[in-house]
């Protein structure tokens, strides 16, 4: 627990939660039913990601050698990052945003201006609270890649049945079971490449993915 206290892992988790923060701001600023004021909603993002890209900064590398950056990934892995994110999103597009879109239109940024700002969030504190942080307290707690990879995938199954639940209508089955599937091959190969190509390699994995809205805008 001490490391979480070294001023370079303060200051590197300090200046990630700003960004986080300021990042988040454009999907803050174009939340219409928020019900509390931006600059607690701001100061909050900054807070809890304080916390969670502490623990990134100082479990992560210390537990698993692997570096939480870096520039030079291998080029097999990066077409092969490209080529899951594209087909992950190819199959959302197509076989499971149709529905539900349907059922959760509020989830699906409307115009270009909203897929910008829900993007940016997405890789500013989504995959930071869904991926990074889980994986690096579970690996300080429990010194196992595969179990915390696993935990990782337990935690967006988690989110997923929650999310359900709180639906007024739950998902059909067939539908639920085919996100499911989907998500828990999404967190495993983050985990995947997280691991071996840095976290610069899963952010444009998540682009990627996000970037199949792009296409509704177009017409596909």
């Amino acid at each position: 627990m001490r490391r979480l206290a070294q001023p370079q892992v303060v200051t590197s988790a300090a200046t990630a939660a700003a960004l986080s923060a300021a990042l988040s701001l454009p999907r803050m600023l174009l939340w219409d039913n928020r019900l509390f004021s931006l600059w607690y909603i701001e100061a909050m993002i900054f807070l809890c990601g304080f916390v969670l890209w502490a623990f990134v900064f100082a479990w992560h590398t210390e537990y698993t050698r692997h570096p939480v950056f870096t520039l030079r990934i291998q080029a097999g892995l990066f077409a092969a990052a490209t080529l899951a994110g594209v087909i992950a999103g190819l199959v959302l597009h197509w076989l499971l945003d149709p529905s539900l879109r349907a059922r959760n239109p509020e989830d699906y940024p409307a115009d270009f201006q909203h897929w910008v700002a829900a993007t940016l969030f997405t890789l500013a504190f989504t995959q930071l609270f869904l991926i990074y942080a889980p994986f690096a307290w579970v690996i300080r707690l429990l010194r196992n890649e595969q179990v915390a990879t696993w935990s990782v995938v337990a935690l967006s199954v988690l989110v997923l049945v929650l999310k359900n639940n709180s639906l007024r209508t739950a998902l059909p089955e067939s539908l639920f079971l085919e996100l499911l599937a989907l998500r828990i091959a999404s967190a495993y190969f983050a985990i995947w490449f997280y691991l071996r190509g840095g976290m610069l390699l899963v952010w444009w994995l998540g682009f990627l993915v996000e970037s199949r809205h792009l296409l509704t805008y177009h017409g596909f």
